[in-house]
Parts: structure tokens; sequence; C-alpha cells
């Protein structure tokens, strides 16, 4: 019986221990003063940002065209070095760029000078590359089938629409990721792009 009574007395002493707790809400006004404006982070990327990177991407491309024309490779080469640090990510690290136009063991161009090569050529180190960005381009467009916005990063789809100065067109397929670095400026971290598939 004493053990009897023992578990009885456990038992009830650990449901005395068991409460609700009361939540008393405060009647006094909560106010939020704006005296001076608040400073805020906010690193979410919006869709005219990304629309603005795609854009200045296309006219990074035709200047780089025409600088050629006008200044020659140095030129070139100097513009492109500018325009890759200034809209791709190398400063953090590899970017997945995986050019139109790029065959083993050399496809993809996960470092700067992999993709300085590719846009402009004269690189030894390259030596199938003949630069992309030097073929005359006088007009791009970019007709976007999806963009995903998530916080800071942003994906886009679709197609890239090329003229040249002759007037002759190249359509390929391109995925643009982009990444907002500390400073809020759009990076892009991923770059595929390939032609779009053909039935024989």
């Amino acid at each position: 019986m004493k053990l009897l009574r023992t578990s009885i007395s456990v038992l009830f002493a650990t449901v005395t221990f068991v409460s609700i707790p009361r939540i008393i809400f405060a009647q006094t006004p909560v106010n939020i003063i704006n005296d001076v404006k608040t400073p805020i982070v906010n690193r979410a990327i919006t869709e005219s940002e990304v629309l603005a990177a795609q854009k200045a991407w296309g006219e990074a491309l035709i200047a780089i065209a025409t600088t050629y024309e006008n200044k020659g490779i140095e030129g070139a080469k100097a513009l492109a070095g500018k325009v890759i640090d200034e809209a791709y990510g190398y400063q953090f690290g590899i970017v997945l760029f995986n050019p139109t136009l790029t065959v083993r063991p050399q496809t993809f161009r996960t470092t700067r000078e992999g993709a300085l090569a590719y846009f402009v050529g004269n690189d030894p180190a390259f030596p199938n590359d003949d630069g992309f960005a030097l073929k005359g381009w006088r007009k791009v467009e970019i007709k976007n089938a999806g963009i995903f916005i998530a916080g800071n990063t942003a994906t886009t789809m679709g197609n890239v629409i090329l003229t040249d100065k002759d007037g002759n067109i190249t359509t390929v397929d391109k995925t643009w990721q982009f990444f907002k670095d500390d400073n809020g400026k759009l990076r892009i971290i991923v770059h595929h792009s390939s032609l779009p598939f053909t039935e024989k």
C-alpha cells in the first residue's frame, strides 16, 4: 500500500507543475517614431533590377564589338575585362558560365580568364576562342520566358536575339542567375547559353 500511495503522490506532484501560461496584453498604445529615416537592409532583388542588368549586358556586348572596330583588340580586351568585373561574380569565386560556342575540354568558363578569352579571344591558353563579342553586334533583344526571384538571387530563362552590322540574326537560348552583392549590385553567377534545338 505504501508503494501505491507514493506512486499517486508522485503523479499529483507532476501534475501540479503543468500550468497554462496567461498572456496579459498591455493596454498602453505603442508608437513608432519616424523623426529620422530608419536605415533598412533589404537584399531582395526586384524585377526592374533584373531587367536593368540584362539590358546592361546587351549594351556591353555591343560596346565591345564597336570598340574592337574603332580601337582594335587591345581596346576591346580592356573594355571586356571591365565588363566582366562589373557584371559577373568572379570576385566571389567561380561563375557557372557555359558559353554558346565552346568545346571540350574548355566548355565551362568558371574563371575570369576563361570568360575574357571567350569574349575577345587572343589567348593562347584558349586556342579555339575567336572572340564572340568581336562579331560586329549592333542590336540585342531579350525575351524572357520567365523570371524566378528568391531573396537576393534571381534566375531568368529565355531567348537573346543578336543582330550584327550586316543584319544577320543569331538567336540563343539563355539562362542567367543574378546575385545581389553587399553593395546592392547584381552580378551574374550562372550563365548558360546554347543554340536552339532544330529537328533535322
